[in-house]
């Protein structure tokens, strides 16, 4: 009877192993309509969780009234280890909600005082392709997950500029596996092409980017520049990088220089934690060193979950988080000078807090 019964188990193991190794190979063939408000994660036309700003701050959010868009794409959200898929089911609720609570808020918010948010949900290669690639650079099966995770991201964007787009300014911005899909979107669509003006400036974080990897596409030298993109891998003070982020590009993110100059505290304009509920200003420094960012670790007072995560030595999690409002004020710095470059200066204001009280800081 027990013997009946282990092979009925295995048995129905076996079924529901092959069936669900056929929905993901039904899903693979089918092709993600982008006309569906259901398939992005943050868009104009929906409420979303890259409307949020910080609780206890008086950032506001300004799409309505944005001349620039954003072209999100998030980092990995897919990590269960008994899914043994390559790739997401692209209407897994639980999946996308996680999304949502958490990149979708913490990162692609950070452009909502500047720029209308346009983030694709994809069906994300799983976190396992990552490690695969760092045991051999040529796993197949890693490659072919996130060369499918691309043909998404590839969709959407294109969807995005046949209808959403109308010849307006765009950033791109990604973190983590969204800077691998990112930096072919920049090579696809952009590098020695005439869309490159149309570019105003690119935030591909998480990841290492290489300079050699584009023609023509160069990395932003300080705040101002337009038309190219700024990079950072983000550690803790005297860590070593991985051997693949030696000679990567590694832009500053609170003074936005690539040579090595150092930005004390003073010069920080405010990291967000993970409660969302305020920005604190002067709590991180920063300086390029070997193709990543080494920065003390912010003083956290009560959250232990927080002060155990930085105690390791590598602050991927946080590459935007512990520079929020830095990069929030540089979106809207080269905003203008995007359009001061092409004789259209405007006035470009964001409400910015650090403690509390309202400060407007008008870039002009």
């Amino acid at each position: 009877m027990r013997s009946k019964q282990i092979t009925l188990l295995i048995t129905l193991l076996f079924t529901l192993s092959n069936l669900h190794a056929q929905n993901i190979e039904d899903q693979q063939q089918q092709t993600i309509d982008y006309s569906q408000l259901t398939y992005w994660a943050s868009h104009p036309e929906k409420v979303d969780s890259a409307d949020f700003v910080p609780r206890f701050s008086n950032l506001t959010t300004n799409q309505e009234n944005a001349e620039v868009d954003v072209f999100f794409v998030h980092p990995t959200t897919f990590f269960k280890k008994k899914n043994k898929s390559w790739n997401a089911d692209i209407n897994d609720a639980s999946l996308n909600k996680k999304t949502d609570k958490t990149t979708i808020k913490h990162q692609a918010s950070i452009f909502n005082g500047s720029c209308r948010i346009f983030a694709p949900r994809y069906r994300q290669a799983h976190m396992r392709t990552f490690y695969a690639l760092k045991k051999n650079i040529k796993d197949q099966q890693a490659l072919t997950a996130l060369d499918f995770a691309y043909q998404d991201i590839k969709a959407a964007f294109e969807y995005y500029l046949a209808n959403h787009n109308n010849d307006r300014p765009v950033i791109l911005a990604s973190h983590s596996q969204g800077t691998t899909h990112t930096k072919r979107l920049l090579q696809d669509f952009f590098d020695g092409k005439p869309l490159k003006e149309k570019l105003v400036t690119a935030y591909v974080v998480g990841m290492p980017v290489m300079e050699e990897e584009y023609q023509d596409l160069k990395p932003c030298e300080n705040a101002d520049e337009t038309h190219c993109y700024s990079s950072w891998s983000t550690f803790g003070w005297g860590a070593d990088g991985e051997e693949y982020h030696k000679g990567a590009v590694s832009t500053n993110p609170i003074n936005w220089r690539t040579d090595g100059t150092y930005a004390s505290k003073d010069e920080s304009k405010g990291l967000v934690m993970r409660a969302f509920e305020k920005v604190e200003e002067k709590m991180v420094d920063a300086v390029s060193k070997d193709g990543i960012i080494w920065t003390h670790r912010p003083e956290i007072k009560k959250d232990w979950k927080l002060k155990l995560y930085f105690m390791k030595k590598n602050f991927h999690i946080a590459d935007f988080n512990l520079f929020y409002l830095d990069v929030r004020h540089n979106v809207a710095n080269r905003i203008k000078n995007y359009f001061n470059n092409l004789g259209l200066g405007k006035k470009h204001s964001l409400n910015e807090n650090t403690s509390g009280n309202t400060q407007k800081a008008s870039i002009e």
